[in-house]
């Protein structure tokens, strides 16, 4: 065991043994003595400690002091009333404080108990409650602006996690501080309890045991009953100072005694007024003028000292902080942090600003984290920390998209309108600032909080602008996922595969491909939308190929027709039937037809002529389908999807390609044209 267990635990059981077993005056005395120690202790540690959870223990501390002190009063107890001599620190006590006098000792204690109870107990208990409540109750706020910083990427996820456990570790203990608070109160009142059944039994003792008359017997053991009440009450009183100094000092990190001066005395104007008043008492009034006129000057020549102090210390504030700029310009390490660029930025105007301002209401950053949370559960990769910061030099309304530094999108919100759209049934329309949605450039218009719900009513589609913003922003992370999905990401990925099935990541990396070439496939898979979120059997049917095939064009066709089931639910819903445009047998050989092969990989090398004719015919039929209101989806060949894929994003970026084999069986198609030329 350790010492300083063994410590507390003898600590605990000395005060047990005292409330059983009588001891010796001179231990009485030692103990009594290392009780006041204690105390002063506890005062001086609470005083100094920068912030509360130094004294984290305190709860604890108060329960063990308490049951010490009211052990020490049984055992003083006992020796006034069988020997009549407590010990030398008992009787100095009731005699020194006291002056030796029956009528000014008891004065005396009156006015400690009086000071114990009424004011610094009642007020610790009061400020304990109240920083309880409302500790617990700014709990909520206090993790969401932690996770907010997070997310904006102004703390790491170490900091954040020790931010969490400091809000975690203040509530705990602020809410047993409520509670702790009592063990003092309920320690003072036995103290005052125990010195009155000391006088009556004291009394007593004296006059039918000792064959005193009453007024010595009252006189002798008062005195001695007092010395122990003042002997118990003086830590009890210490002890109660503290908690109140703890309780009142909150979670502010200051020296205790260096705060208390420059607030008291740190003001000037304050000095000169102070200083005035007591000069202008001094000789008005019959009051000591030299004392008063004196302590007057004495604030004014403080105040001015502090005066003069104060604008050097400004001068020197000022000329290190331009020597601080000077310095950090002349690093080199500056420029290098100029390099850096954020994967994702959304940058706003002056008037968006609100939207992100949790203060103020703003709810962007919690729409922000669920961004990353949706793509997470879609797609199965992580999305990089999004960085929003506001810009002046956009219009006030304006915010941009940036990925990787440069601006791939744009859009206008009004901060006070909502945006609604006719989602093409509604017959009556309503008045507002014509714009388009900036998302998918649906026409839409701005309608203000009173037109809101009429809007509704009448068959609008209503947002509101953090959902337009969030909406944006998540379209344009879909469409630029696989080139913000980077080799350290990958790499995090096989790690948490790895934990639970470590055989076939050691299988396939880096026996069979490298870290690039596995990112390469994903981002594959990512840039048509495909999920990768089965890792596993992406890595299996990677594991089962590679040995034949290191072309990742290739991989990734096997890893798409491993995913049918989920490429079927995604694009043919079970139970209804889907149209579907195919491609000519002939366009298809003539496709593979056109497919060099070099050591580089595979690539399609087209009549430009020929391609501009495919290109035309698929135009046509997917306009049939988009008149029908149905998603246009082209179905190949497994061999041809992947360049035909690649002869078509040019032209129909967003357009959907699948091959027989990634399609169920249970899958219901129907081919309603198909692509010649």
């Amino acid at each position: 065991m350790k010492r300083a267990d063994v410590g507390v635990a003898g600590y605990l059981l000395a005060a047990f043994v005292m409330l059983i077993v009588p001891i010796p005056n001179g231990l009485l005395d030692v103990l009594l003595a290392f009780n006041i120690s204690v105390a002063f202790a506890i005062l001086f540690s609470c005083m100094f400690a920068t912030e509360v959870l130094q004294m984290s223990f305190y709860p604890t501390i108060l329960l063990f002091t308490t049951i010490f002190r009211i052990a020490l009063n049984v055992s003083s107890t006992r020796l006034i009333l069988t020997t009549g001599n407590p010990g030398n620190v008992v009787e100095t006590f009731g005699q020194y404080v006291g002056g030796g006098d029956l009528i000014v000792g008891t004065i005396v204690f009156i006015i400690l108990i009086i000071i114990q109870f009424q004011v610094i107990n009642k007020g610790s208990e009061r400020v304990a409650e109240v920083t309880a409540r409302f500790t617990l109750d700014a709990m909520p706020g206090k993790q969401m602006a932690i996770d907010a910083d997070l997310n904006t990427g102004a703390i790491t996820d170490a900091e954040a996690k020790a931010a969490r456990d400091k809000i975690q570790e203040e509530s705990s203990f602020f809410g047993s501080m409520d509670g702790a608070v009592k063990y003092v109160k309920g320690d003072a009142t036995a103290g005052l309890l125990i010195t009155g059944v000391n006088i009556v039994g004291g009394i007593a003792m004296g006059v039918l045991r000792q064959g005193m008359d009453i007024n010595s017997a009252l006189n002798h053991y008062a005195i001695l009953t007092i010395g122990d009440g003042l002997v118990s009450q003086i830590p009890s009183l210490l002890i109660s100072l503290s908690t109140g100094i703890l309780v009142t000092k909150g979670s502010k990190e200051a020296e205790f005694g260096e705060a208390i001066l420059k607030q008291l005395f740190g003001l000037p104007k304050a000095l000169y007024f102070v200083g005035s008043i007591l000069i202008g008492l001094g000789i008005i009034t019959p009051l000591t003028t030299w004392l008063f006129v004196g302590l007057g000057l004495v604030f004014i020549v403080v105040g001015r000292s502090l005066t003069g102090t104060l604008e050097v210390a400004g001068i020197e504030e000022e000329a290190r902080e331009e020597e601080k700029t000077a310095e950090e310009i002349r690093q080199p390490e500056n420029v290098t942090s100029l390099l850096q660029v954020d994967p994702i930025e959304l940058e706003f105007g002056y008037g968006i600003i609100p939207l992100a301002d949790v203060s103020q209401g703003g709810d962007l950053l919690d729409r922000v984290v669920m961004i990353r949370r949706q793509i997470a559960l879609e797609l199965g990769c992580v999305v990089p920390i999004i960085r929003l910061r506001d810009n002046i030099q956009l219009n006030p309304n304006q915010y941009i998209i940036k990925i990787k530094g440069i601006q791939v999108a744009e859009g206008e919100v009004l901060f006070d309108h909502y945006m609604a759209m006719n989602p093409g049934y509604v017959e009556e329309e309503i008045t507002g600032i014509p714009t388009f949605e900036p998302s998918f450039h649906l026409p839409a218009i701005w309608i203000t909080e009173g037109q809101r719900e009429r809007a509704e009513s009448l068959g609008y589609t209503v947002v509101d602008p953090p959902s337009i913003i969030a909406t944006h922003l998540t379209e344009v992370i879909r469409q630029h996922i696989a080139e913000l999905l980077t080799r350290q990401d990958v790499q995090n990925l096989i790690n948490n595969l790895k934990e639970s099935n470590p055989s076939v990541v050691e299988e396939l990396v880096p026996k069979l491909l490298g870290l690039g070439e596995v990112q390469k496939v994903l981002q594959n898979l990512l840039s048509e939308g495909i999920s990768i979120r089965d890792l596993l059997t992406i890595f299996e049917t990677l594991a089962d190929n590679a040995t034949t095939s290191r072309d990742t064009d290739i991989l990734t066709e096997y890893c798409r027709q491993a995913l049918k089931r989920a490429i079927s639910g995604k694009y043919f819903p079970a139970g209804e039937t889907t149209s579907v445009i195919t491609l000519d047998p002939k366009v298809e050989q003539e496709i593979m037809s056109n497919v060099k092969q070099t050591e580089q990989g595979t690539y399609l090398n087209m009549d430009p002529q020929r391609t501009k004719a495919i290109i035309a015919s698929l135009k046509e039929e997917t306009q049939k389908l988009e008149e029908m209101g149905r998603n246009p989806i082209v179905v190949t060949s497994p061999i041809v999807r992947i360049y035909f894929k690649r002869l078509t994003e040019e032209y129909m970026k967003d357009l959907i390609v699948v091959s027989y084999n990634e399609v169920d069986s249970s899958a219901q198609l129907q081919s309603v044209g198909m692509i010649t030329a």
